[in-house]
């Protein structure tokens, strides 16, 4: 077996729990005073290479900006001589794209409460003069409240001196506002706006209103907002929508217009965020500009080879609220980004069948030490698809395989999921009837 731990700082650092195409989030655990965070780990040599440096830059600085309940925390930021850690609040809910999926569309009254709190964190974040960019589901996570918390700043735009509009075409096509694909300048606050009023429709009726595999057929709907609302959303819910989802960015209803909507108003307690007394960038400066004397020690102990051993305490961050029974159950695990599987197969065996299987659905395979790295191209040809399977020790013959998607749209990593653990279920540990109320027990099935 192959017992790793490895301390950045004062962070431990335990298993990976996202990965992108530039980087990855690790958990942590601050060993002063004991408390769980997530780490974003970036290589150096990526960032030059990928000429990320400002991109980088101004996430980390707009995330110590738009300091608020429903946005995901900032903690520091540290260095070593290779890479960048980027400590950030753990938020152990899951995505709400989860949740809406899990439960095909929200009751209005649950898409109002969580639109309310995305409304609010976008509020605070144009009232700093940052524009997100790239709202969409995926981006939004629950904390163990079940609160929002507005994540992913990477493609967000600061203001710049003399500058009214924006100009870089990004963002996910379907979340993005018909002014962002014209070319001709946009208004980031306007365009946010318009993804946020785009989620409001996916919340409560479960699918997208602008949704077709052809890219140009998508911009045109987009552009002419061609949608319907389904049945069961209200009058005053439909009112809104269709005062946000205006393709004219001048007429369209901005953040104050939505916060006097009745609809909006129902219920509604804004939250008012503590004001933060200045925000210090010199630790973004000292990671950027190479001070050694800002540079952190890793330390990393390795023993024997084989799956890397999940400890107890990793294992309960797994799981929501720490309920453990979320890790042994596929029925309550079914709509994740990060799913997961138990086998009593040996390692070698485990990682052999993936391969294999993978293999058969045209992937190309790259494993090492008990990690797999598939990728191909998405359904529709535009954008590349990525996955990363690993092999953990969870008890003496028993393997827990982690899957994660790398790169690519979700609702294709389900498909794939569900296609492999068909492939492989001759390996996948089932327990007998009289085992399934053991929650501790129980594997995680496809």
């Amino acid at each position: 077996m192959k017992a790793v731990k490895r301390k950045v700082g004062k962070y431990e650092l335990g298993r990976t729990i996202g990965e992108g195409t530039f980087a990855k989030v690790k958990f942590a655990q601050n060993t002063e005073n004991g408390k769980s965070v997530a780490i974003k780990v970036i290589a150096k040599s990526t960032i030059l290479k990928h000429k990320m440096v400002d991109q980088i830059k101004r996430e980390i600085s707009i995330m110590k900006i738009v300091r608020h309940p429903y946005i995901v925390r900032l903690h520091e930021v540290l260095s070593s001589h290779t890479k960048v850690y980027i400590v950030m609040e753990l938020v152990k809910g899951g995505q709400l794209f989860d949740k809406i999926v899990n439960r095909r569309g929200l009751s209005e009254n649950e898409s109002r409460h969580y639109f309310q709190q995305l409304i609010d964190a976008v509020s605070l974040c144009h009232s700093k003069g940052v524009y997100h960019r790239d709202l969409k589901p995926e981006n939004l996570l629950l904390d163990s409240e079940g609160n929002l918390k507005v994540s992913d700043f990477g493609l967000s735009a600061l203001p710049q001196q003399g500058v009214e509009l924006l100009h870089t075409t990004c963002g996910t096509p379907n979340y993005v506002a018909p002014e962002v694909l014209s070319h001709r300048g946009y208004d980031g606050a306007a365009a946010d706006v318009w993804s946020c009023g785009v989620i409001l429709y996916v919340l409560m009726a479960g699918y997208l209103p602008f949704d077709e595999t052809n890219l140009s057929t998508l911009y045109n709907k987009i552009n002419a907002a061609e949608f319907s609302c389904p049945f069961w959303f209200s009058p005053a819910a439909m009112s809104l929508l269709h005062k946000i989802l205006d393709p004219n960015p001048e007429t369209r209803i901005n953040i104050e217009g939505i916060k006097m909507d009745p609809w909006f108003e129902n219920n509604y307690v804004p939250i008012r965020p503590k004001e933060i007394e200045g925000v210090n960038l010199d630790d973004v400066s000292a990671v950027f500009d190479d001070i050694e004397d800002n540079y952190v020690n890793e330390e990393s102990r390795t023993n024997d080879t084989g799956p890397l051993v999940m400890n107890a305490f990793e294992m309960i961050t797994l799981s929501q609220g720490l309920n453990l029974s979320a890790l042994f159950d596929r029925h309550q695990d079914s709509v994740k980004r990060q799913t997961r599987f138990v086998s009593r197969q040996p390692a070698k065996v485990i990682i052999s069948a993936i391969e294999a299987a993978s293999e058969s659905m045209g992937l190309k395979v790259h494993t090492r030490n008990y990690k797999t790295r598939l990728e191909g191209v998405s359904a529709n040809g535009a954008s590349q698809f990525a996955v990363v399977l690993e092999v953990y020790e969870v008890a003496p013959s028993l393997f827990m395989v982690d899957v994660r998607k790398a790169a690519g749209e979700t609702l294709e990593y389900h498909k794939f999921y569900k296609n492999l653990c068909a492939k492989i279920d001759y390996i996948i540990w089932k327990p007998k009837e009289g085992m399934k109320n053991t929650a501790l027990l129980r594997p995680m099935t496809c």
